[in-house]
């Protein structure tokens, strides 16, 4: 029941944006539109917030490490793999092998399983670091092929992604955020954020469902791509049995590394690589790509779950 009521808004959301485009009910032109608003002025205040609110350990620093370096290996490996897994997608398709949707899909289901953790929360923190720090800069440079040096780190200091977290993480290590709490202008704050940025997963599942096509060209490439990523991140779990092994032991936390990893790519991953595309064959595909593999977390869901309840009994 939980599962269901984690992931029925999700694909919710996805089928009206899909039925849209099918009806005719939103334009295009009007989808872009709206693209641009939690691309360009939404999506950063997200950012900023998380870096701000973000709780860094000491002892969190080299898992987040692991991660971090397991995200920048799944784009090499990606790269490596594209006469495999297709070189029509080539151009971007490494990318959809990095991040993993924590907030709105695996700390939900979770959560349902273990109760009270925030275990998966210290992975994100190395998501968010690729997604908008990384990839916004491999972006510029890949834009940027006859530009100066100078005019490169302008384009990439003025990208409002790295601006955003440069921001609230030295706000953060200032101990910003703790000071806020202490003053009256604490709720104001976090009234503000939530109505800015409440809006922003689920427009971008309604755009990721209106860009959803899935045709006999593009099912063989995804299928390709997603069996890379699924046996990827089981290197990567195998990783954290023999660099981690006295966290691994705890029930609690290998649930979670094994949960959070068979989660689909970050939702707020596509419009970050949407300039890299040539087409609206691209966009399709990457969330075809998306929401097919929320299939692959269903079914380590379920068993995780099954698990867990027969190890209760």
């Amino acid at each position: 029941m939980v599962a269901l009521t984690t992931l029925f808004p999700v694909f919710f959301m996805l089928a009206l944006g899909f039925i849209s485009r099918l009806k005719g009910w939103i334009t295009p032109t009007q989808k872009d539109g709206a693209n641009a608003i939690v691309f360009q002025v939404l999506f950063p205040i997200m950012i900023f917030n998380l870096m701000l609110t973000a709780s860094i350990e000491t002892e969190h620093i080299f898992i987040v490490g692991y991660v971090f370096i397991a995200f920048v290996v799944a784009m090499i490996v990606g790269k490596l793999l594209i006469p495999f897994t297709g070189k029509k997608y080539g151009h971007f398709s490494h990318y959809l092998l990095t991040t993993v949707e924590g907030g709105n899909v695996a700390l939900p289901l979770y959560l349902s399983i273990v109760g009270t953790s925030s275990n998966t929360v210290i992975f994100d923190i190395a998501g968010t670091m690729i997604c908008f720090i990384v990839l916004p800069v491999l972006i510029a440079k890949s834009a940027a092929t006859d530009t100066t040096h100078k005019e490169l780190l302008k384009k990439i200091f003025s990208n409002s992604f790295v601006i955003a977290v440069i921001l609230g993480l030295g706000l953060n290590l200032l101990g910003g955020y703790q000071y806020l709490q202490t003053t009256s202008l604490f709720e104001v704050y976090t009234g503000t954020i939530s109505q800015v940025t409440a809006p922003i997963i689920g427009m971008i599942l309604f755009i990721l469902g209106y860009d959803l096509k899935v045709d006999k060209e593009t099912i063989q490439p995804i299928l390709k791509l997603m069996s890379v990523r699924i046996v990827y991140y089981i290197i990567v779990i195998i990783g954290f049995f023999i660099l981690f092994p006295y966290l691994m032991a705890d029930k609690i936390f290998m649930i979670a590394v094994i949960l959070y990893f068979m989660c689909p790519t970050g939702f707020g991953l596509a419009p970050v690589i949407s300039p890299l595309y040539k087409s609206e064959e691209d966009a399709f595909f990457s969330s075809a790509f998306i929401s097919l593999y929320m299939i692959v977390t269903l079914i380590v869901y379920t068993c995780l779950l099954y698990t867990s309840d027969a190890a209760d009994e």
